[in-house]
């Protein structure tokens, strides 16, 4: 009998998560203006672009400058998360206009795909619910599996190795500065989503795309000698 799964590609897809895969920003900004709200704290003008894709460990102290204490830290960015899943529950999520159907035509390639984000666990576990693709990822990194946040390249190493591929066998979906340089550190190919940034701003990626339906697989195939 003739198996009819798909060959398996010898290179490997690994996806930021926020703005890359759903359209999360309201739901961030909303959670860090209930969070100042709730200690009587201030958002400095134009924190959240400066801290998106980067770690809570390095916004609350380095861009919002609200505490160096590292417990006082850890607790306030729980309670951020906690704020930011009780946004989505009220508010509901989607996934980006052709995430469905690039990861069903990378399925069909037979394409190994990772999560790598800076967000939380539980987020995820949450989202993915909520939208439905949990079954086309074959592993998860999240901010706890991580000592060292983004542009660092820990994130998406360890993506790469959970799904068995080399890093320069893989490719990386972001759309933030900082994730394009930790793909990059990282030895990784990168095609930036014009979500947070204008098309015009992202030039250290392979490719630029405002959306998913721009791309063939066919594409991304040559780069790997497929």
């Amino acid at each position: 009998m003739i198996s009819s799964l798909p060959r398996q590609a010898n290179w490997g897809a690994l996806f930021d998560w926020d703005g890359v895969i759903i359209d999360s920003r309201i739901h961030h900004e909303e959670s860090w203006e209930r969070l100042a709200a709730e200690g009587g704290r201030i958002l400095p003008a134009g924190h959240f672009l400066k801290g998106f894709g980067r770690k809570n460990d390095f916004i609350i102290p380095e861009i919002l400058a609200w505490t160096t204490d590292p417990l006082e830290i850890q607790r306030l960015s729980l309670r951020k998360e906690e704020l930011y899943r009780e946004v989505v529950r009220e508010r509901g999520l989607k996934a980006l206009p052709g995430v469905r159907s690039w990861m069903e035509r990378l399925r069909a390639a037979g394409v190994s795909c990772a999560i790598g984000s800076s967000t939380h666990r539980e987020n995820i576990d949450l989202s993915l619910g909520l939208i439905g693709l949990a079954e086309f990822f074959d592993a998860i990194v999240t901010a706890e599996d991580v000592t060292a946040g983004k542009p660092d390249p820990q994130v998406f190493l360890l993506a790469a190795k959970r799904i068995n591929r080399p890093p320069s066998q893989c490719v990386v979906f972001e759309d933030a500065h900082v994730g394009i340089a930790a793909a990059r550190a990282g030895g990784m190919r990168v095609v930036a989503v014009a979500t947070t940034h204008p098309r015009e701003e992202l030039t250290k990626a392979d490719a630029v795309v405002e959306c998913f339906d721009e791309l063939e697989v066919a594409r991304l195939q040559q780069w790997f000698g497929e």
